[in-house]
């Protein structure tokens, strides 16, 4: 069991419930998944976009990512509908504790100036987007091997419902939010 889901059980989850009054431990706000997206929207010209993405994602994360198509023709973007635009990955257990851990501990640190994530990207639902402007921040990412630097949407996606709950349990779990001054 991964330290961040160890402290998940035995911590957070025991805070939440004092604090919420929860009658069950069902009711207990959980991290339910995590959703990484890269849009390559270049990737209509050069094929070679999407694979370097598909690759770094794979390589982050340790699972094959899907590649996400165009819904609906966009002439303005030269886009077809069927288009390949991008791709994704959907972790969820030990995979997802495990890449929470490493995004936490190793990567958002390596961040230039890194002061904590904004604690106003919450959807009103319990669910937060942080969004990372290169991949060269994990360590399983050598530059060399970079086709072209590209940003990331790390979705959180949890069962609480309010950002104040949500906010609490991704604290709990060691996600350094900003201090509001």
């Amino acid at each position: 069991m991964n330290r961040r889901q160890e402290k998940y059980r035995t911590e957070v989850k025991k805070a939440l419930k004092e604090k919420y009054n929860y009658k069950s431990e069902m009711g207990v706000p959980k991290l339910e998944k995590i959703v990484i997206n890269i849009g390559v929207g270049d990737a209509s010209h050069n094929s070679k976009f999407l694979e370097g993405a598909v690759n770094d994602l794979r390589t982050i994360t340790g699972q094959e990512p899907i590649v996400t198509k165009a819904k609906k023709a966009v002439a303005g973007f030269k886009l077809r509908e069927g288009q390949a635009i991008g791709c994704k990955v959907t972790l969820r257990g030990d995979k997802m504790y495990n890449f929470l851990d490493k995004l936490i501990s190793i990567a958002l640190p390596r961040l230039r100036d890194f002061r904590g994530v904004s604690s106003k990207a919450f959807d009103g639902r319990g669910n937060y987007s942080l969004g990372l402007n290169e991949q060269l921040i994990f360590s399983e990412i050598t530059y060399d091997d970079v086709v072209k630097i590209r940003g990331m949407d790390v979705i959180f996606v949890t069962t609480a419902q309010t950002n104040e709950e949500a906010k609490d349990l991704l604290e709990g779990l060691g996600l350094p939010f900003r201090k509001q001054s």
